[in-house]
């Protein structure tokens, strides 16, 4: 029943995407309702799955790549749904959606079925540590997202191609300070999720560092974002330029979470012992 849930909130992200995509390149009024009520309910949906796995195995566990993909996902369509009833910026469901369904439809493929959670994996620091780190992760997602409808709105706005999609549109002064908010809110989960994952080691084995290439990843993207965060206090950092350091700072995030998950990298996050 967990895939059969998984299946059916990867259809619900993928018509919620074409719903939202008819919105706003066609026009189609319907769909303006349609895209945020199905991403919705592909978020519904998607949360049996893992509330399914959940009670299977005692935890919230997040010890596979696939799980970590759709954990991913329903975290971002989260963050979505959290920031739409702030800011009602339901075109940033335009690229929330297929971002979801893309990482769920993986899941779904990578998907092997129920899986042990390793002895040394088990215990509070589990949960905890997993859902700062991903609930951070989700965050900067949603700042890729809001970055990305920030370029297409300059681009549109430079070219003067002031038609009915830019009608739809969020003002650019709105999308950077959205954006803003989301870093604001994603570095101190990314920091709470390091502080964590050290904690847990020193009661795991005594030591906070151990040198894992994740460990190290995660380091450079602090380091990274809290620089970002820097040049937008300091130095007035914003709009274009912002949004693209924002776009990049996801991207660097995403290559390091697949290359922690595919190569064969040794210790507890490797090879997609602990995504």
């Amino acid at each position: 029943m967990e895939l059969a849930f998984l299946q059916l909130a990867a259809t619900a992200y993928l018509v919620s995407a074409l719903a939202f995509g008819a919105h706003v390149l066609w026009s189609v009024e319907r769909a303006a309702s349609a895209g945020p009520l199905l991403l919705g309910l592909g978020f519904l949906v998607h949360g049996v799955s893992i509330a399914w796995r959940t009670v299977d195995s005692g935890l919230v566990t997040v010890v596979g790549f696939a799980e970590g993909l759709s954990f991913f996902a329903w975290l971002v369509a989260g963050a979505w749904l959290v920031a739409q009833r702030r800011y009602s910026l339901s075109v940033i469901g335009a690229v929330v959606s297929p971002l979801a369904f893309a990482l769920t439809l993986a899941a779904v493929i990578l998907y092997t079925g129920g899986r042990a959670v390793p002895a040394q994996l088990m215990g509070p620091w589990l949960p905890v540590h997993v859902s700062l780190a991903f609930l951070g992760n989700a965050v900067f997602a949603l700042a890729f997202a809001v970055s990305v409808i920030y370029l297409v709105q300059e681009n549109a706005l430079k070219s003067h191609r002031a038609g009915s999609v830019l009608n739809r549109l969020p003002s650019l002064e709105q999308l950077d300070r959205v954006n803003f908010t989301c870093l604001a809110w994603g570095f101190p989960l990314l920091t709470l999720g390091i502080m964590t994952g050290g904690l847990w080691a020193v009661a795991d084995s005594g030591h906070f560092w151990s040198g894992e290439p994740r460990e190290i990843f995660s380091v450079v993207l602090w380091v990274l974002y809290a620089g970002l965060l820097q040049l937008r206090f300091t130095r007035g950092l914003r709009g274009r330029r912002a949004s693209l350091a924002t776009m990049l700072g996801f991207a660097i995030l995403v290559l390091a979470y697949l290359a922690v998950n595919v190569l064969p990298v040794a210790g507890r996050h490797g090879g997609g012992v602990l995504s």
